[in-house]
């Protein structure tokens, strides 16, 4: 009897109440944050851009002279509204979780919401990995590569430079950052696949091949049209693929010990 849901049902009208409550908090803690975040808007875009400064010294060009611009004059206060957005669903994710936990748990049975938990907690982690990579390093590196496409003046050349917009520099870290933070969640969505049994650590070796093909595809719609979003999104997806075999295994084999102990204890009554 412990596995079973200790909620008493309830009818539709107290699901769309606690939904409703649920989805208030949820957007108060998204709304609060995004007024603190707008205040400081500058300064989080500032910190945005300092992957962007990286790529100005590994070019070897004066840091000094590195610029953004923006060619209309709303532009910078929308970038700065993404921004405060962006950064609000970030500092309100655990809150959103939260919520989201507390609405379908009453419909779980105690050992799923033991299952469920770890999860719930290493998604954003991941996802924060996802984030720190595109910060840190593919950023900078992206960044880089089109700057040492700039022509010098020359030669009968003209001087052609990159002065990257405001908003378009902002949608470029957006798009990596939520396409990488989606592709790091793989251990984890293979994994809860795998301990609900629609998959295992066998099949995911057979259709490798297959999945290789698919992460370049992805990678090609998810991130900007150059060569090196497209690789440096699809060898971290493939690397993490074979990490969601590992932790298959690991699945399988916890599911084997605890069959193995259920078995023995079943024996030993008799």
């Amino acid at each position: 009897m412990s596995d079973e849901i200790e909620d008493k049902p309830q009818p539709l009208v107290e699901h769309l109440m606690e939904l409703r409550t649920r989805l208030i908090w949820s957007l108060a803690a998204f709304f609060v944050a995004f007024i603190v975040c707008f205040f400081f808007a500058k300064h989080l875009f500032n910190l945005l851009v300092i992957p962007y400064k990286w790529a100005v010294v590994w070019a070897h060009l004066d840091v000094a002279k590195a610029e953004l611009i923006y060619t209309a004059p709303q532009e910078f206060f929308f970038t700065q509204v993404k921004v405060a957005m962006f950064s609000a669903m970030v500092i309100a994710f655990p809150v959103i979780a939260a919520q989201i936990y507390k609405f379908v748990a009453p419909g779980l049975y105690k050992n799923e919401r033991q299952a469920f938990l770890p999860f719930l907690v290493a998604s954003p982690i991941l996802f924060l990995m996802g984030a720190a990579l595109v910060y840190f390093f593919f950023t900078p590196m992206v960044m880089w590569f089109f700057l040492a496409m700039q022509q010098a003046p020359g030669d009968g050349d003209v001087a052609i430079s990159l002065m990257p917009k405001v908003s378009e520099y902002l949608s470029l870290i957006m798009s990596l950052v939520f396409a990488f933070g989606l592709v790091f969640q793989l251990p984890v969505v293979t994994t809860l696949l795998a301990r609900v049994g629609i998959i295992d650590s066998k099949w995911l070796a057979e259709k490798r091949k297959y999945f290789i093909v698919v992460a370049f595809i992805v990678a090609a719609v998810l991130t900007p049209p150059d060569p090196m979003s497209q690789i440096g999104l699809a060898l971290p997806t493939i690397i993490l693929y074979e990490v969601s075999i590992y932790a298959a295994r690991l699945v399988e084999r916890d599911r084997a010990k605890a069959a193995e102990a259920a078995s023995t204890e079943l024996a030993e009554r008799d």
